[in-house]
């Protein structure tokens, strides 16, 4: 679809963040059009369009005169190569376009990219604070200070990276060697009788990234890297380091209003709080969530890994990878029922389409990057949304989706871990295999008693779109089943089974009888 026809079917609906309507049948509308070309271009791009007018929320066309069209073209162009206007043209001759409505009236439509990381911030005037802006909903707001400096930050990534800077006055003392020595085990599991094995831990912290040289002026030092990975809470915390680093997981698994949450992992003195503690904590946690099928390895050994699980190690590594950790926000993962969300400070170096076209990989923190990758973990070269998509995929779940949000910057990945009620039961059969064994330990919830056949599961593997009548039909055909089975057939987690059947007691459809894990059963309420 050519922009006119985009114009032609968006005067249909409302403003949006992404299509700016002008009236200027009173002359070029210099102050507002540049304020929303700054918006756009800062934030995901979008379109201006001059020669429509609002009344009454509805947008319709006043239109423009052939003689105004070709006077806002050119004053345009002047106002662009005018560096007291706005610092950087951006548009091309074919981003401008006339548009003829359906009923024979002009509009002039100038269509705004989302400008690269290295070229904002897009301001007006010679001065980027308090001329900057950026976009949300259908408005145009002002920059911050934080905001400006981040995006020059960003800018200046190619160049030297936030995360390779040395930090004046730390030593080895700052560093946490037992984070430094789980990882170093880690990192031997994976290069078994590699050389660097059997470096001293300072050699080691240089070669990764974590200290440096600067060759252009001698100094030396543990670089902001090394520190976020490896060092004590205090020494991240300083000013000269991450002063707003607070890393927080907080699971959200009660119906009580008055539980805030039922666990939470932060910085709160008890440990170490730097970013390879709080992976590693965190991550398991994150992984109960999701359904583990029966299967073997190629030894005949249980295997315990998805692709969602790889998934979801992927997801929360981008997370860390990506995070603007110079910013006021901390990072934030939330575990719910239905879902797992990850957020972080700072903004999408690549634009939307880019990521889940894959292959373009711009990293904000090349050197901690760097350091996840030894260990297998966070894909380089742009790999990681198809990598995260195939996981949620294969279990049969809808895709993850990644928004932008503002004031202040963050960028939130949601994963949902209820199934995707459009799969079919042949998609279901090739994601989930059916459990033989049926003796362990389940959820408190339900009993773990006796082994479920195949044959029973298999005639409860149709997904209809309500979970809850799923539910109760595996019930139905075997009372004695597990939390475990049933999480396997309807593709969502054992928090999830145990939330639907806390629901289903409520309404009066489900109730035990016997004992609630040895020797009881589950009754279904007609």
């Amino acid at each position: 679809m050519n922009i006119a026809d985009q114009i032609r079917l968006k005067l249909q609906l409302k403003e949006n963040s992404e299509v700016e309507y002008k009236s200027a049948a009173g002359g070029f509308p210099k102050v507002e059009f540049w304020r929303s070309f700054s918006a756009l271009a800062n934030t995901n791009g979008g379109t201006i369009v001059l020669g429509v007018k609002e009344k009454n929320h509805k947008f319709t066309p006043d239109g423009l005169s052939e003689e105004l069209v070709a006077k806002y073209r050119k004053q345009f162009w002047d106002d662009a190569h005018n560096k007291s206007c706005v610092n950087i043209p951006l548009l091309v001759e074919s981003d401008i376009e006339e548009i003829k409505t359906d009923g024979g009236q002009c509009l002039l439509a100038f269509r705004i990219p989302r400008a690269q990381y290295d070229l904002r911030p897009i301001h007006l005037t010679l001065t980027p604070f308090g001329h900057t802006y950026k976009r949300r909903d259908e408005g145009d707001y002002l920059c911050t200070d934080d905001e400006i400096k981040q995006m020059y930050s960003d800018a200046n990534n190619m160049r030297a990276s936030a995360d390779s800077r040395i930090l004046r006055g730390y030593s080895i003392d700052d560093i946490d060697i037992p984070t430094l020595h789980q990882y170093r085990r880690a990192y031997d599991i994976k290069h078994e009788n590699h050389p660097w094995t059997e470096l001293d831990d300072k050699k080691f912290l240089e070669i990764i990234g974590a200290y440096r040289k600067d060759r252009a002026t001698s100094t030396e030092g543990f670089t902001v890297a090394g520190m976020l990975m490896f060092g004590k809470t205090n020494s991240i915390t300083d000013p000269e380091c991450c002063q707003e680093f607070f890393p927080d997981y907080r699971e959200h698994l009660s119906d009580d209003l008055q539980v805030r949450w039922t666990n939470r992992i932060y910085p709160d003195g008890t440990w170490e709080a730097n970013l390879y503690q709080f992976f590693t904590r965190v991550l398991p946690l994150l992984q109960h969530a999701l359904p583990v099928p029966f299967s073997l390895d190629n030894n005949q050994m249980r295997n315990n890994t998805t692709t969602a699980h790889v998934a979801l190690r992927e997801a929360f590594a981008n997370s860390l990878i990506h995070a603007a950790y110079t910013v006021r926000g901390n990072i934030v993962i939330d575990r719910y029922f239905d879902r797992i969300v990850l957020s972080n400070p700072g903004t999408m170096l690549i634009s939307m389409e880019e990521y889940y076209e894959g292959g373009h990989s711009v990293c904000r923190n090349p050197v901690i990057q760097k350091m996840f990758v030894f260990l297998g973990i966070g894909e380089k070269g742009g790999t990681g949304a198809d990598v995260i998509a195939k996981g949620w995929k294969d279990n049969g779940w809808s895709i993850p989706t990644v928004e932008e949000k503002s004031n202040p910057d963050r960028i939130e990945t949601c994963l949902k871990l209820e199934r995707n009620t459009k799969d079919t039961t042949e998609t279901h059969k090739n994601t989930t295999e059916t459990p033989t064994d049926t003796t362990e330990t389940t959820t408190e919830t339900l009993a773990d008693t006796t082994e479920t056949t195949t044959e029973t599961l298999t005639n409860t593997t149709e997904t209809p779109a309500d979970t809850t009548e799923t539910i109760l039909k595996i019930i139905s055909n075997n009372p004695k089943v597990t939390a475990k089975e049933i999480a396997s057939v309807c593709g969502i987690t054992e928090d999830g089974v145990a939330y639907h059947i806390k629901k289903l007691k409520q309404r009066g459809r489900l109730i035990r009888v016997g004992g609630t894990r040895y020797g009881g059963e589950w009754k279904v309420v007609e």
